[in-house]
């Protein structure tokens, strides 16, 4: 891109409402719902769909925050991967998005890609007694999480998670994932 006019073309194209590269932190949280809140009163939306919308983000926030894989250093090109994280969300004519990325350890890939096929192979009854079953585990992870998160995330949007995995190198890739809030 030769301007920042053309980033601008390009999230207006993308109809982007925001857009957020950087550390998250529990600030950060706070400041995103705070904004979309105005960005949805504007448009007048249904309390209903502001409901879905911020009960998504707050469980995408949240994975960001909690589950991005600390720095890492690949000493073979000398490049350091930070903790950052990409957050944008858009507004199309009929639906939310929220998209976000972050890096995290290859090594990881295979149990998080488990896990999304897991969800989206499950409808709405199913995913409710999963949540359950978990919920009534109370096991926790390494990152003191349930690993409800992108079960609750298909919940709350009744849609199927948009995923992608983009390998930079043997170590790290850079996970991408797209929730759709219909209106």
């Amino acid at each position: 891109m030769n301007s920042i006019y053309d980033i601008f073309k390009k999230l207006d194209e993308r109809n982007i409402l925001l857009s957020f590269k950087g550390m998250v932190t529990s600030e950060l949280l706070t400041t995103i719902l705070s904004i979309m809140e105005s960005k949805m009163d504007a448009y007048e939306e249904k309390p209903k769909v502001k409901k879905k919308v911020f009960n998504v983000l707050v469980e995408c926030l949240q994975n960001l925050y909690h589950h991005i894989d600390k720095d890492a250093i690949n000493a073979e090109e000398k490049v350091t991967f930070d903790n950052s994280a990409l957050l944008m969300i858009a507004k199309n004519t009929d639906n939310y998005q929220i998209m976000t990325g972050n890096y995290m350890e290859t090594k990881n890939v295979e149990e998080l890609k488990g896990k999304l096929e897991l969800v989206n192979s499950m409808d709405k009854l199913e995913l409710k007694a999963y949540y359950k079953e978990i919920l009534s585990n109370g096991t926790r992870s390494s990152k003191g999480t349930a690993g409800l998160g992108m079960i609750d995330i298909a919940r709350k949007s009744g849609q199927k998670l948009d995923y992608y995995f983009e390998e930079i190198d043997t170590k790290m890739t850079f996970f991408s994932l797209t929730v759709k809030i219909a209106e």
